[in-house]
């Protein structure tokens, strides 16, 4: 078996903005920053800390894997198949402005279609081909081992449906919070899903905002 942990980037300006990042580089803001520095707590009370680490090469993962591979003492390996969806013609746009400038793509986000491929950008189901393409290949490479991957929301979306089963066009049933962990195990090609959705490690930087 093969523990997959796939932990969403820290905040960025475009998340309190519900602007859509896409394959755009969008930084981290300084509370995502902040939060990318929380992280490691959670891997000094959880031996062994990880195998490996993976990375989108978008910069949103890369850096705020960074804490969490220089506590473990860990290479971070860039991986562009773990990047969020290409939005195509709704990248940098907000869903008002989407509806405004082109209400076809609007209405096709909106319904979920899994074949629409957003004007020059990914369907959704071929989205979700290359999500499990890239997890699958962790898997297989690192039997046996705990490997931390550095995402996307969608990413991580994409992934919860795979293993349970749910369809593209479902509402989205979970919430995929900025930088928390959620644990896939792959074992014999099936995925099941455990702690998802844990931010446990962000308590204290809650606290501190009060």
């Amino acid at each position: 078996m093969s523990e997959l942990w796939l932990i969403r980037h820290g905040e960025t300006e475009w998340n309190l903005l519900r602007r859509v990042q896409g394959m755009l580089n969008i930084a981290l803001n300084d509370q995502g920053r902040e939060q990318a520095r929380r992280l490691p707590a959670h891997f000094q009370v959880t031996p062994p800390g990880a195998h490996a680490i993976y990375s989108s090469d978008l910069d949103r993962a890369h850096h705020t894997a960074q804490p969490t591979a220089e506590l473990l003492g860990l290479p971070i390996r860039l991986d562009a198949g773990l990047r969020e969806r290409q939005y195509g013609v709704f990248q940098g746009l907000s869903f008002v402005e989407l509806a405004q400038r082109h209400p076809d793509v609007a209405e096709a986000v909106r319904r979920r279609m899994p074949d629409f491929d957003m004007q020059g950008g990914e369907s959704l189901r071929k989205f979700q081909e290359r999500v499990v393409t890239t997890l699958d290949a962790l898997a297989r490479k690192h039997p046996g081992e705990r490997v931390l991957v550095f995402t996307h929301s969608g990413v991580i979306d994409m992934a919860y449906r795979y293993a349970h089963g749910i369809p593209l066009e479902a509402e989205r049933r979970r919430s995929m919070l900025n930088v928390s962990i959620n644990r896939i195990a792959v074992a014999d090609g099936r995925w099941t899903t455990s702690n998802w959705g844990d931010v446990s490690h962000l308590v204290e930087v809650a606290e501190d905002a009060v």
